[in-house]
């Protein structure tokens, strides 16, 4: 009887010291959604980009995509985003979708544009550019290079 209760106490410790590590790697690393204005931005293709990925600004993160739709009249994608109050967006400034490496996870990267004028909340960023496919592009890339070697010599 006396063993089950020290197996008891320190299953119980362990969970407590690893509930502790997670209330501060959730704290510490920044995971957690950026409140500030909206902001929508509308592409052709947004493979990989879902509700949570961050928006981030020369590396570091400013914000999070808040939500995702189709355009009935467009048929584009439409993303809303909230960005960090203190970064004020010019309004000719541009977001794309770029990923971690070759495998990572998708996010919106925000360039800075030139424009005295600012985006202000509800605004919309009308320069930008869909995300890659890479399965496409190595498909292009095997095809044409079979297709040249197909050719007949003159």
């Amino acid at each position: 009887m006396g063993s089950q209760l020290v197996e008891t106490l320190i299953g119980a410790v362990v969970l407590a010291v690893a509930a502790l590590f997670f209330g501060f790697a959730y704290t510490s690393t920044k995971v957690g959604r950026v409140s500030g204005y909206e902001l929508t931005a509308r592409f052709d293709k947004v493979d990989g980009l879902r509700i949570g990925s961050d928006v981030r600004m020369a590396g570091i993160k400013i914000g999070t995509v808040t939500g995702q739709r189709v355009d009935a009249e467009s048929y584009q994608a439409e993303i809303k985003l909230s960005v960090d109050p203190a970064i004020k967006l010019p309004d000719d400034s541009t977001a794309k979708i770029a990923s971690d490496g070759l495998l990572g996870s998708k996010f919106l990267a925000l360039e800075a544009g030139a424009s005295d004028r600012t985006l202000s909340a509800g605004g919309r960023i009308k320069f930008t550019q869909g995300s890659i496919n890479l399965e496409e592009l190595l498909g292009k890339f095997v095809f044409s290079s079979t297709d040249q070697g197909a050719k007949p010599a003159k």
